[in-house]
């Protein structure tokens, strides 16, 4: 007997294939997205790293509550609401104005105030608030900086520091006692690949030239006055350290804890707009003494 079709055990099977009835869709279930996926799609200004520590830092909330892991996932539509607060750190590290015309100021900086927002968002005061950078002191370093009031005024300084036309002299407390009274440091200076942030001593990086003089000691502690001729980041910390003389208070390169780094930027010697060469100081800390 010949067979011309199939028979179903179910006639209602056989009418979903053959096209008379559609079975219901199955239920689906509303995708949930990480948090700082969906504030990025709202929040378009700021980037997503941002965005994470702003969730971490307790600055978002979801539906009205409090959220704190970036992971966090949630259905599309929820409310998402930022709020990230004033300025509030260091707001009372003012430098003091040492000079000022039509193109530069120059400050005094404190310790603790950084050069410049680390970031799209800085929760503090910065170096930035009163000009354009030219250069930085580290936040930890106090002393002397030159700002900018205009961007050609801002290229031009920068260029002399690029090219080594500015003389800088630095105050430093050290460790211990260095064996020479008076001598320059050529040592090269790389990143240290196992900790990205700091930097070594190392004969495959970039030149690295510091001298300096010891101006007191008492054995135990001794401040130098130090004049590099170079501007590597953390130069004159690397340096101490690899000569076995880290400076006092010097919390990545250190070895004896103090109030403070005690590292001083006292003077700075560059030519300002219309040829006048000029050299501002400022004092050293009283704190600088007293460690003797």
């Amino acid at each position: 007997m010949l067979r011309t079709g199939k028979k179903f055990s179910k006639p209602e099977m056989s009418r979903v294939i053959n096209g008379d009835t559609v079975l219901p869709e199955a239920e689906q279930t509303p995708e949930k997205v990480r948090l700082d996926i969906l504030m990025k799609e709202i929040y378009k200004s700021y980037n997503r790293s941002s965005l994470q520590k702003f969730i971490e830092s307790g600055f978002v909330t979801v539906d009205g509550e409090l959220v704190l892991k970036p992971n966090a996932k949630f259905e599309r539509g929820v409310k998402l609401d930022l709020k990230v607060p004033e300025i509030i750190k260091n707001a009372d590290l003012a430098p003091e104005v040492v000079y000022e015309d039509d193109n530069v100021i120059v400050m005094n900086k404190p310790a603790g105030l950084l050069s410049m927002a680390k970031g799209e968002y800085c929760p503090e005061v910065t170096l930035e608030k009163y000009g354009l950078l030219v250069h930085r002191l580290d936040r930890d370093t106090s002393g002397v900086v030159i700002l900018a009031k205009t961007p050609e005024v801002q290229g031009f300084l920068k260029k002399q520091f690029q090219d080594r036309k500015t003389h800088k002299t630095y105050y430093a407390v050290v460790c211990g006692q260095p064996k020479l009274n008076e001598a320059r440091i050529d040592l090269p200076m790389a990143r240290d690949l196992k900790r990205p942030t700091t930097f070594r001593v190392d004969a495959n990086g970039k030149p690295a030239e510091t001298f300096y003089k010891v101006l007191k000691t008492d054995g135990k502690h001794s401040l130098l006055e130090l004049k590099p001729t170079t501007g590597r980041t953390h130069q004159l910390r690397v340096h101490m350290k690899y000569m076995g003389n880290p400076i006092l208070g010097d919390p990545v390169y250190g070895t004896e804890s103090a109030d403070r780094l005690y590292l001083h930027a006292g003077a700075l010697e560059i030519t300002l707009p219309g040829g006048i060469r000029r050299t501002f100081e400022v004092p050293m800390p009283e704190s600088f003494n007293h460690v003797f």
